[in-house]
C-alpha cells in the first residue's frame, strides 16, 4: 500500500512538472496568439520528452500538432501534457483530439476544460478513441494564462484592465492637466507589454484630446497592433488624432449621429459604431464591452482619465486595476486616480485585493482586483 502511494505521488509529480513546461511554452504566444487561447503541449514517452509545442498565432496549428510533428513516429505511446482541453471541432484548423487520435498517443492530461462550447466535447472524443484521459493538473495557472479567453467564452464579456500612473498620493496629473512624466520610462515600458498582450487599448475622448497619444505597441518583436477604441459620445476628437494615423485598425463608439464627421473617419478607414447612452450621459459602457467580445476581444487595456476609469469601477466593469505608483507627491490640488460617486460611509468604499507589488525601475506597479460587494 505504501508503495502506491509512493508511486501515485511521483506519477502526480511528473504531471505537474511537465505541465509547468507546457505552461511555459504556452506563454511563448502571450502576444501572438490573440484571439485563441495561449496553449502549449509537451509529449513524454518513457520518460523522456519526445516533442514540444505551442500555439504561435491564430489560423495556424494549434500546440499539439506542433508537438506531434516534433515528435515523429515517438508520439506513439507518449503521453500529451497540454494547457487547455483539446478541441474537438472544425475551426480555423482541424480539431485537435483527431491528431492525437490518429498519433496513437497512450494518454492525455490537460491543466482545464476548454470554456468554448464548440470544444467541450474534446476529453469525451479522446475516451472513446481508448485513450486515458486526466483533467485539473495546475487548472489556476493555465486559467492565468488565459483570463479574456475564458471570460468573453462564459459571461460574453472581456476581461478589463485599467492602468493608471500616479504619485504617492494618488494624483495623476497636476490641476492643470500636466502628467508627461509621472512614472518613470522603465514603467512605461512595461505598460507597452500590457498593451501588446491585449486585445484592445482603449481610451476616452478627454485623454485623446488632452495628450494626443498613439496607443499602438512600440516594443522590439511585437507583430501584431491591437484594436486602438476610443469612447467619443460626442465625436469631439478630430481626425487628424494620432490614435487614427497608427498601423492596425482603430474604432471610435459615439452617440453622436453627426454624418459629416462619421463620414471624415470613415475616409481615415476608422470603424464607427453607435451605442445608446448611459443615464449619467456616457456611453453605455458594459455595451461598448459586450460589443468589442463579439469582435473576439479577450483582453482590453484601458489608458483613460480619471472619469472614464470611474465610471469602469462604479459599473463593476473591471477585472483588474495595474497602478504605476511613483515616489513622488502632487498635492491636494493635483487631479485624482478614479471620479466616484461620492462615499459617505465606510460600509459603501469600493474595496480592493491586492494580489501583486512589484518593483518597476524606481517605482512600484501595484495590481489589485475588486471584491465582490457584501
Amino acid at each position: 500500500m505504501a508503495e502506491r502511494a509512493d508511486s501515485v505521488a511521483s506519477d502526480s509529480e511528473c504531471d505537474s512538472r511537465y505541465m509547468r513546461r507546457a505552461l511555459e511554452l504556452a506563454a511563448r504566444g502571450l502576444y501572438t496568439t490573440d484571439p485563441n487561447p495561449r496553449v502549449g503541449c509537451v509529449l513524454v514517452r518513457a520518460g523522456r520528452v519526445v516533442g514540444e509545442g505551442w500555439h504561435e498565432r491564430a489560423g495556424e496549428a494549434h500546440a499539439e500538432v506542433n508537438a506531434l510533428r516534433a515528435a515523429g513516429d515517438a508520439a506513439a505511446g507518449a503521453t500529451a501534457y497540454v494547457t487547455l482541453e483539446p478541441c474537438a471541432h472544425t475551426g480555423r484548423t482541424p480539431p485537435c483530439t483527431q491528431a492525437l487520435i490518429g498519433a496513437r498517443v497512450a494518454r492525455v492530461v490537460y491543466a482545464i476544460g476548454d470554456p468554448n462550447p464548440l470544444s467541450g466535447a474534446g476529453a469525451a472524443a479522446l475516451r472513446a478513441a481508448g485513450i486515458e484521459v486526466q483533467a485539473d493538473v495546475l487548472a489556476h495557472e493555465a486559467r492565468a494564462l488565459n483570463p479574456g479567453f475564458f471570460k468573453r467564452m462564459q459571461a460574453g464579456l472581456p476581461w478589463v484592465r485599467v492602468k493608471l500612473a500616479a504619485s504617492l498620493d494618488g494624483r495623476t496629473a497636476l490641476a492643470n492637466g500636466a502628467s508627461r512624466w509621472v512614472t518613470a520610462p522603465a514603467a512605461r515600458q512595461d505598460a507597452q507589454r500590457f498593451r501588446a498582450r491585449s486585445s484592445v487599448v482603449l481610451s476616452g475622448s478627454g485623454t485623446v484630446l488632452a495628450d494626443d497619444p498613439a496607443l499602438n505597441v512600440r516594443i522590439e518583436g511585437a507583430t501584431r497592433q491591437p484594436l486602438r477604441v476610443l469612447l467619443d459620445s460626442e465625436l469631439r476628437v478630430p481626425p487628424t488624432a494620432r490614435m487614427f494615423d497608427r498601423e492596425g485598425p482603430a474604432l471610435v463608439f459615439t452617440a453622436s449621429a453627426d454624418a459629416a464627421r462619421r463620414d471624415e473617419l470613415a475616409r481615415r478607414g476608422v470603424l464607427v459604431e453607435s451605442v445608446p447612452r448611459s443615464p449619467g450621459g456616457g456611453l453605455a459602457l458594459q455595451t461598448v464591452l459586450r460589443r468589442l467580445a463579439e469582435r473576439e476581444a479577450n483582453e482590453v487595456w484601458v489608458e483613460a482619465g480619471a472619469r472614464l476609469a470611474g465610471a469602469l469601477l462604479d459599473a463593476r466593469l473591471v477585472d483588474e486595476l495595474i497602478v504605476y505608483l511613483a515616489p513622488s507627491l502632487l498635492g491636494p490640488t493635483a487631479r485624482p486616480l478614479a471620479q466616484l460617486p461620492e462615499i459617505t460611509q465606510l460600509e459603501q468604499r469600493l474595496r480592493l485585493e491586492f494580489t501583486e507589488c512589484k518593483p518597476i525601475g524606481p517605482d512600484l506597479r501595484l495590481t489589485a482586483v475588486p471584491l465582490a460587494a457584501s
